[in-house]
C-alpha cells in the first residue's frame, strides 16, 4: 500500500470493523508528493481508551507509531531509531511501566495493524 488513499482506506475499514472500536477520526492528512505523506488517526475504543496511529511515508521508507492511551498510562509501538541494541531494531514497544522491548511489527500496515489489534483484544480481555 503505497498511496495515502489506499492506506487510509485499509486502516479505517479495519478499525471500523473491529468490535472494540466505537469511532474513527482522521485527525491529519498531508500529501507532500505522490509517495510522500503523513497521516494521523484516532480510534475511540469501547473501553474508553483510544488508539492513535501516526504514519509518515517518504518513498519506500515508513515511520510509524501505534499508541494506546488508557486512563493514566499509554503503550506504544514505533520504529524511531533509538534502541540499536534490540534484536528487532528499529522496531520496538514501549510498555506501560516504561520498559522498552522488541516488537514484531515490520513497517507494513497490512501486517502490523492486525498484530496491534490482537494485542489490544488480549489486553482488554483481561480487564
Amino acid at each position: 500500500m503505497k498511496t495515502l488513499a489506499d492506506l487510509l482506506g485499509f486502516i479505517v475499514t479495519m478499525l471500523q470493523a473491529w468490535p472494540r472500536c466505537q469511532a474513527v477520526r482522521i485527525l491529519e492528512t498531508n500529501q507532500f508528493a505522490a509517495r510522500q505523506f503523513a497521516v494521523k488517526l484516532r480510534a475511540e475504543l469501547t473501553s474508553g481508551a483510544f488508539l492513535q496511529i501516526r504514519l509518515y511515508r517518504n518513498e519506500e521508507h515508513l515511520d510509524y507509531a501505534y499508541q494506546l492511551v488508557h486512563n493514566e498510562w499509554s503503550v506504544r509501538w514505533d520504529n524511531k531509531e533509538h534502541f540499536p541494541s534490540l534484536r528487532s531494531y528499529p522496531h520496538h514497544f514501549h510498555g506501560a511501566s516504561g520498559q522498552v522491548e522488541t516488537s514484531p511489527l515490520t513497517c507494513e500496515p497490512l501486517h502490523d495493524l492486525p498484530l496491534v489489534l490482537n494485542w489490544l483484544a488480549d489486553f482488554f480481555g483481561q480487564e
